[in-house]
């Protein structure tokens, strides 16, 4: 399922910007994306992810910014400095420019002036604001993919509503099924013995369709699946996670439904068969991505 959600926090001089986002995935993996002054926090933002999701290809990323005038946290790197007026130099040198090297542009330069990991790590303050940070965005993205999640359970509804009535025309049709093979059965047997002595008996007939009668039973076959079907209605009812459950109710109707359809040969059953099957993989397809 798909989701998005920002968050802002700010304290002890640093603002910081939270952005998680997801997108559909059979399981749930996570990936974040934090500065270095906060990679101490980056197996608690991922713990948090897990607590609160199930599924989906989650990316989680950090933004911090310092507010207001540097502070003893900070950090500069005169090596870093001196290469990168060096090469400021060098670079005015072969093409042919003039003008001051300004410690502006040398302060803005990545690496020169930096926030002490360690000093950022060390605030409580900080990491507390980028775990509510993070929460509030985590928020918002679930309630984007519980409004998907309604949607997509009105549709999967009117698949189990379809498949229902399907289901409810193969059991009415079985009965019909064996009488009607009954007399094709003895048409075609007083055309083949037509103008020889020999005489179907009765009990030979009904010993034949009373055999296929018991190779064609789909009764067990149909309950099982209008089971399946009623659990599907019950957990889509849910307001929990539910996905693998469905997962694995759509893997049971699909054995059931390939049974009935290799025990009875009848060719109205055959196309309710096809258009169950054509069914159970677009419920498959939308409840991989379903929480």
């Amino acid at each position: 399922m798909t989701g998005f959600g920002v968050a802002r926090r700010a304290t002890k001089g640093f603002a910081i910007d939270v952005e998680a986002r997801s997108v559909n995935h059979r399981f749930l993996q996570v990936k974040s994306r934090l500065p270095a002054e906060l990679a101490a926090v980056e197996t608690d933002l991922e713990t948090r992810v897990r607590e609160r999701l199930q599924r989906g290809a989650v990316a989680v990323t950090v933004q911090l910014a310092r507010r207001g005038p540097a502070s003893p946290g900070s950090a500069v790197n005169l090596e870093q400095a001196r290469a990168v007026v060096a090469g400021l130099r060098v670079l005015a040198k072969r093409l042919n420019l003039s003008g001051p090297i300004t410690l502006e542009q040398v302060a803005a330069a990545p690496g020169v002036v930096g926030v002490q990991t360690d000093v950022v790590a060390a605030q409580p303050a900080v990491r507390d604001a980028v775990i509510e940070a993070a929460d509030e965005a985590l928020t918002r993205l679930l309630t984007m993919r519980e409004r998907e999640g309604n949607a997509l359970a009105v549709e999967l509804r009117k698949h189990v509503d379809s498949m229902r009535a399907r289901v409810d025309r193969i059991e009415k049709r079985a009965p019909s099924f064996i009488a009607e093979y009954r007399e094709r059965l003895r048409a075609r047997l007083e055309d083949l013995l037509a103008g020889t002595r020999v005489v179907v008996r009765e009990e030979d007939l009904a010993r034949e369709l009373a055999m296929l009668a018991e190779r064609s039973d789909v009764a067990e076959e149909v309950a099982r699946l209008r089971t399946h079907l009623d659990e599907t209605a019950l957990l889509l009812a849910k307001r929990e996670p539910v996905g693998r459950r469905l997962e694995f109710l759509v893997q049971e109707m699909l054995r059931e439904i390939n049974t009935i359809g290799s025990k009875c040969a009848d060719s109205e059953v055959s196309r309710d068969v096809i258009e169950l099957k054509a069914s159970v993989e677009r419920v498959r397809e939308q409840v991989a991505n379903l929480e």
